[in-house]
């Protein structure tokens, strides 16, 4: 058994194993793994298609569809605002966008809607499809009526409306002079070197984007016609702050490094180690996320907590299904994807994970996947 910054290659290549069969298998169609500790790459592999029916392998530049890890830039950009003092967690959000305080919403706060507990809708917002990009028509949409669940008593994941009022607030208390994609490149995107991330399709990504198709269509929480449209309306302009996000394995690497490192990397500092530590502690309590009251009857899942930090998933304790993995240290970090994406950091074993995958599959069996291949990192720890 050879080691590499203490970690089992013979493990590590077990996983890149498992990947090649789930791609052979065509469970899915290909994924880009990529394993760190202490902040050195231990394993960068490129397993199976970007595009099956294109006969189109997965390289190293390959861009994906960020699904749900986008919500952790918008995240991180409101924690971003509380440092510069333009608004506070306990803000209210209809003192910085008036309209909102409709229908029973006047008393949901900023940081209600980080950690899903502001009652807005789970599905998408009442939008035409083509608009579901446009921050104000989601805002103005979702203003006008009243919350799905009591503000402030239940988590429900919101997929959609969240995060797309979040980014209003942000963007009219920077000044309302930048529009949102411009103010996640400029103050997420460019300090941390991802140069090839953006919120929509910026046109020097087009070409090597991996196309969104759903491999496995059976029953979920998720309509797969419905992501596969979404994916294909992107614009260069499309700001969908929850989801709409491009980027490269490399690129979620080198956010996730940040984060380990306390909220810096390469000399540029986005984020305070105050900041983040509230935003890896769990802020939601043993209360479940009722996005997965689904899964009960579907999977036979039993309840188990929503585990929110007030920016980032978090492992916990316990035994439920969780895709950073059984093994993973209660501290463990990170975000997830509509069965495609995953990125988590161990602060234990200063291990990061990045998963990006082509050919989305069912959530809960994503969440399944997830948390296999990512026990398998765990066990690659030999110290």
């Amino acid at each position: 058994m050879t080691t590499t910054q203490r970690m089992s290659t013979r493990q590590l290549d077990a996983l890149v194993a498992a990947v090649e069969q789930d791609v052979a298998a065509e469970r899915y169609d290909g994924a880009a793994l990529v394993v760190t500790r202490a902040g050195d790459v231990v394993l960068d592999a490129r397993v199976g298609f970007a595009d099956r029916a294109a006969g189109r392998r997965l390289g190293t530049d390959d861009v994906f569809f960020t699904m749900s890890l986008a919500k952790h830039f918008t995240n991180l950009a409101a924690l971003q605002a509380v440092e510069a003092g333009k608004l506070s967690l306990t803000t209210r959000v209809a003192e910085i966008v008036p309209e909102f305080g409709a229908a029973g919403k006047d008393r949901i706060m900023v940081g209600d809607l980080i950690i899903h507990r502001a009652g807005l809708m789970s599905s998408f917002p009442p939008v035409p499809p083509e608009r579901i990009g446009d921050i104000a028509a989601v805002t103005a949409a979702v203003s006008a009526l009243p919350p799905e669940s009591t503000p402030q008593t239940t988590i429900s994941y919101s997929m959609v409306a969240a995060h797309s009022v979040l980014a209003e607030v942000l963007r009219r208390a920077d000044g309302g002079h930048r529009p949102y994609r411009q103010l996640l490149a400029e103050d997420v995107f460019a300090p941390l070197g991802m140069r090839d991330t953006a919120l929509g399709l910026r046109a020097d990504l087009a070409d090597r984007r991996v196309p969104v198709v759903a491999r496995d269509r059976s029953s979920g929480l998720l309509d797969p016609d419905a992501l596969e449209g979404l994916a294909a309306m992107l614009a260069e302009d499309t700001e969908i702050p929850a989801g709409g996000c491009l980027t490269t394995a490399a690129d979620i690497v080198r956010f996730a490094e940040a984060m380990r490192r306390g909220g810096e990397l390469d000399g540029r500092r986005v984020v305070s180690p105050a900041s983040l530590r509230l935003a890896t502690t769990i802020q939601t309590g043993d209360a479940v996320n009722q996005l997965f009251t689904y899964a009960k009857g579907l999977r036979g899942w039993p309840d188990f907590p929503a585990h929110l930090g007030m920016g980032f998933w978090v492992r916990g304790r316990g035994l439920y299904p969780m895709p950073f993995g059984g093994l993973a240290s209660p501290d463990t970090y990170g975000g997830i994807g509509a069965g495609s994406t995953m990125f988590w950091v161990d602060p234990r074993s200063d291990v990061t994970f990045t998963f990006l995958s082509a050919g989305l599959i069912e959530e809960t069996r994503s969440y399944e996947r997830l948390q296999r291949l990512s026990d398998m990192v765990h066990a690659a720890v030999l110290d």
